[in-house]
């Protein structure tokens, strides 16, 4: 065996013992709060909205994409109306400067009859607002890379910490009112590890959030 191949097989060695113990994790809380009854027929639908009235952040249209895209599979799933085809039906009502706020700003707009048609139309009975962001802390690390006569490569080791915090809020069309609120975090410690190619080891902190809170949902709605 040559120097060279020796030396790959070496390093992708090290490479593998350093994925083994640096395997990135995640770990997931959901707390439910009810406050009152629920239940859905087959006939009827949800709409999954995000809120983005915030200054300082909006709910990325991926996270509540994923939500609907696991409510609508699997056991006891759920007809999902995707969020822009509502926003769209429904202009100007649910645009981020106009959406409402609270269940008494949706009971006036239900009082408005092309309103009241287009959520019939659709067969909405809750709408849930998603509400939430990604953070990622504590950055620590270096990575760098260089070029020379025997080649390229990339030596060093980061780290970082991401927390996915997402609350829900179910509101009933039918009664106007608020129904429950579930609160999903995520959190997981990410790696970089770099011996010749970087490794990136991701926790997967927001996609383990979206499928946690859609089967937390999905129970809720059924009235699980």
């Amino acid at each position: 065996m040559s120097y060279i191949a020796a030396n790959l097989v070496k390093t992708g060695g090290i490479i593998s013992l350093l994925i083994g113990a640096l395997s990135a994790c995640t770990s997931t809380t959901v707390d439910e709060f009810r406050q009152g009854e629920t239940g859905i027929e087959n006939h009827e639908s949800i709409v999954i909205l995000g809120r983005r009235q915030a200054s300082d952040y909006e709910t990325r249209s991926e996270f509540v994409d994923c939500v609907g895209e696991h409510m609508g599979n699997g056991t006891n799933s759920i007809r999902v109306v995707p969020e822009q085809e509502f926003v769209d039906a429904m202009f100007p009502w649910f645009e981020p400067r106009t959406a409402p706020l609270r269940t008494s700003d949706l009971e006036k707009l239900m009082a408005e009859e092309v309103v009241a048609q287009k959520m019939d139309e659709f067969g909405v009975r809750y709408i849930v607002w998603l509400d939430g962001f990604t953070e990622t802390s504590g950055r620590t690390g270096s990575i760098s890379c260089t070029i020379g006569p025997g080649g390229a490569g990339c030596f060093g080791f980061g780290t970082w910490e991401d927390d996915a915090s997402f609350d829900a809020r179910i509101w009933d069309v039918d009664s106007a009112t608020s129904v429950g609120t579930i609160n999903t975090d995520a959190n997981g410690q990410s790696y970089l590890p770099a011996l010749v190619i970087p490794i990136p080891l991701i926790a997967r902190v927001e996609a383990n959030a979206c499928s946690r809170l859609a089967s937390q949902l999905k129970d809720f709605v059924n009235g699980s």
